[in-house]
Formats: C-alpha cells, structure tokens, sequence
C-alpha cells in the first residue's frame, strides 16, 4: 500500500474567502526556488477570471515547472465537477509523458520512480465550500488510483474573518467560511499585522 501510494500525485486544495490572499501565496510558491514540479487549477467564478492574470507570468520561467489551467464556466464547489476530473486528467497524461520521456533519456528505472508531479494546487473561488472538491477526488475511480488528497489549506483573513463568519445569509445558504475553515486540514492566518 505504502508504495501505491508513493506513486499517487498529492493534491492540495488551497481555499479562503475572498482577499484572503489565496492567489498571492499562490504566487509565492511559484516563484520560490524550491525545485518542485507544481501543477496549478485556478478556478473563477464570473465572466472575467482575474486571478490567472495575478498569477506571476514569469512564473514559468523559475527552474520548477508549472501548469496552469483555469476553470472558468463556474463555481467548482457545486458539484462533483466532469471538467476538474478532466483538468487534472489532462495534466496526470502530460505530466505522465513528460517523466517517461525523462526517465527514457536518462536511462532510468520506472518501477523506483516516483510520482510524475510533486503535486496539484487547487486554487478555489473565494465563494467555495471545499467539500464537494474534496469529494470529487474520493468518489472518481481513475483520480482516487493516480491522486491523493493531500490536504485542505485554508488562508483566513485575520481582520475581516469574524465579519465574513457573521455575514447575513439567506435561509439555508452555506457559510463559506466556516466551510472553509471547517473542512481545513491546515489554517494560515494571514493580515495578522492588522489586528
């Protein structure tokens, strides 16, 4: 189990309500040189995505190597999405060929290598419960064989969290926020240095 599982891309969903800053420690990880490989889904919600444009163009030219796909026909935390499923889909095939062709260059072993990537990014809308993302990953035969979900990162906004968290809703509606925070494996409080 341990080695079928060292095979397995991790997936990290990164979420946070909106201005958290979800997208700026996206781009930190991105420009450090660090060396990983990092495959990157950015998801918007709206006619205009922005966050792909805030997302460092010279991110591709540090030393690791990033893909970048942006899902923009809607909220990715709705439903157990056909178009994450085919995202990550697309870069476990290209990420895939691109380590045999190394590995084939450099004379290699398939059988001790280890996972294609280092892992996916999942950047969620600031409006997404990281439920149904999550679920997406267990309940999809061909990603629970090639992924794993790594965890759920959550930047909290330190000084307008409690706002967000209190916010009035309509009856029924999903708080985001303690979505977020609830499903998170991991919080990063972030604007501490304005409370």
């Amino acid at each position: 189990r341990k080695i079928e599982t060292a095979h397995k891309v991790p997936v990290t969903v990164l979420t946070g309500f909106l201005g958290a800053g979800k997208t700026t420690l996206l781009n930190y990880i991105l420009r450090a040189q660090h060396g990983k490989r990092y495959a990157v889904i950015e998801n918007e919600v709206g006619q205009i995505g922005i966050d792909n444009q805030l997302i460092g163009t010279d991110a591709t030219a540090t030393r690791t190597e990033e893909t970048l796909v942006l899902l923009d026909n809607g909220c990715l935390c709705c439903t157990v999405r056909s178009d994450l499923i085919a995202a990550v889909t697309q870069i476990l095939d290209k990420a895939e060929a691109m380590a045999a062709n190394r590995l084939a260059a450099e004379g290699g072993d398939s059988n001790s290598a280890g996972p294609p990537l280092d892992a996916i990014l999942i950047e969620t809308t600031g409006l997404a419960d990281p439920g149904p993302v999550c679920k997406t990953f267990y309940a999809e035969e061909q990603l629970r064989r090639r992924t794993r979900l790594d965890g759920v990162l959550t930047v909290v906004d330190a000084k307008h969290f409690l706002m967000q968290l209190k916010r009035p809703r309509s009856d029924g509606a999903v708080n985001e926020s303690a979505q977020q925070v609830g499903f998170a494996d991991k919080l990063l409080l972030n604007k501490v240095d304005a409370v």
